[in-house]
């Protein structure tokens, strides 16, 4: 069994629980003002683990198990038998760095929450970006018809723009270093990276 589905499993257990446990939920939730006034820092890889509902859980998890198990393989190739850690890594701190921005933004406001896998699954997303920059991929409900590194940069100027909008209840500042913690990360553990993404390119052109 791929660590993507172990991952997906786990979560998918913790997020129905918490539907029907509101103990366990706030527990366990992004809340910036108790995390810092109670060092409760956990909150910051936990609440990666819970969902709003059946919709956002799926989309999250659809998402991590249509990109994770490639990048599992691809991880495999680079890392040998460190790939399983590098892949936990890659996805875990992914949680927790996207949840930085607004831990420390929003640690005066004691009713705001946070939840969900997406930063985690936006690192997934833009380390297989990295690897894969000439694949096609597209905004539901489009085909996937934009090369991947076209749609990382649409991907993050959206998400830039809806974070400073703010005109709903979406965690864009968290997509947004989600994915570029999936870049950083690249980058720092396999730096030959940036040379292929950009031969990639340009190879595309000719």
């Amino acid at each position: 069994m791929s660590l993507t589905v172990i991952i997906i499993a786990i979560t998918v257990v913790i997020s129905i629980a918490a539907f029907n446990n509101s103990r366990l939920m706030y527990q366990y939730i992004l809340n910036p003002y108790t995390a810092h006034r109670r060092n409760e820092w956990w909150r910051l890889l936990t609440s990666g683990f819970l969902h709003g509902d059946f919709g956002h859980l799926f989309f999250n998890m659809f998402s991590l198990y249509i990109f994770g198990e490639g990048i599992e393989a691809y991880f495999h190739a680079l890392y040998g038998a460190k790939a399983d850690f590098f892949y936990l890594l890659l996805y875990l701190l992914g949680i927790i760095v996207a949840n930085l921005p607004d831990t420390f933004s929003k640690k005066n406001n004691s009713g705001y929450n946070a939840l969900g896998a997406s930063g985690g699954v936006a690192s997934v997303v833009f380390a297989f970006i990295m690897l894969e920059p000439t694949a096609k991929m597209g905004f539901i409900p489009l085909p996937p018809i934009i090369p991947a590194w076209i749609f990382g940069i649409l991907y993050l100027l959206y998400s830039r723009y809806m974070a400073q909008k703010q005109y709903d209840n979406i965690g864009h500042t968290a997509h947004m270093w989600g994915a570029l913690w999936g870049v950083v990360f690249m980058i720092i553990t396999f730096p030959s990276i940036v040379q292929i993404f950009i031969q990639k390119i340009a190879d595309s052109f000719q």
